[in-house]
């Protein structure tokens, strides 16, 4: 099994240390940050009745999250931290249709296609070798569903330089053509592509409030979204025939809903700093 890249232990440290992420936590912009990745991701395919792996899942806190919110036939996520797997499995909560296993990014232990969809939340950025890991999720899934920093966005350049949280955690990102390029070479395509989120995961609540009255306006103009925008969220497949480039999807019904449950959630634990 591959050893840990570089950019993952200290997301480890924080899971034993704070007992989860730093940048899931329950301050306001976190929130809000996080619930606006969770609809793009509903957005991007249909899950319903799908097999889907959770590459990097971490604690599971979106694995979890994302077979309540989505009609899946199951979640499956691993990750190759064995001290956060367990934590993952904690949350399990009896749930069976979802379930963890350790295992390396760049070698998944299962068959070719053992899964219809793959989802990589935040993960390439982390890894050293971003391709090796797309290719090994096209291995295992036909279409992937991928949350990645926008890396047009100038205020992320600066907070991966200056700031204290991007720094020691290793923040980076990449361009939207740079990914596009590296599913290209896989001789895959991206057939669906969203510019999403404004509100930054370290702010006051204050300005967390303005930036998200201010993020629709933000999404929707050419131009601004693509450098204003804190994610790009694609979907590609390698299976070009069966599945065109597609539209735009609202988000399943129910999940505005339970959306706005998981915000108003009381708060818990030490919040980010």
């Amino acid at each position: 099994m591959s050893c840990p890249d570089r950019n993952v232990r200290p997301f480890e440290r924080d899971i034993l240390v704070h007992g989860g992420y730093l940048y899931a936590g329950d301050q306001l912009s976190a929130r809000l940050a996080n619930a606006r990745q969770t609809e793009a991701v509903l957005a991007a395919t249909d899950f319903e009745n799908a097999r889907v792996i959770d590459i990097g899942c971490g604690d599971g806190t979106y694995t979890h999250e994302l077979a309540a919110l989505a009609r899946t036939a199951q979640v499956h996520g691993v990750d190759l931290a064995g001290e956060v797997i367990e934590v993952a499995r904690a949350k399990s909560d009896g749930d069976h249709k979802v379930s963890f296993q350790v295992a390396s990014t760049y070698e998944l232990p299962y068959p070719h296609d053992a899964f219809n969809l793959a989802v990589l939340r935040s993960v390439l950025h982390h890894v050293d070798r971003p391709v090796d890991a797309l290719r090994e999720a096209f291995r295992v899934a036909p279409t992937l569903v991928v949350v990645e920093p926008n890396g047009l966005n100038p205020g992320l350049k600066f907070n991966e330089r200056y700031s204290q949280y991007h720094v020691e955690h290793g923040e980076r990102s990449y361009s939207p053509r740079q990914l596009d390029r590296w599913v290209a070479a896989l001789d895959a395509r991206v057939v669906r592509r969203q510019w999403v989120g404004f509100v930054p995961t370290f702010s006051p609540d204050w300005y967390a409030r303005m930036a998200k009255r201010v993020e629709p306006l933000v999404e929707r103009t050419p131009g601004v979204m693509a450098l204003g925008c804190a994610q790009y969220v694609f979907t590609a497949s390698r299976d070009q025939a069966a599945r065109p480039e597609v539209a735009s999807r609202p988000p399943p019904r129910g999940f505005r809903r339970a959306a706005s449950a998981l915000l108003r959630r009381p708060q818990r634990g030490r919040a980010p700093r």
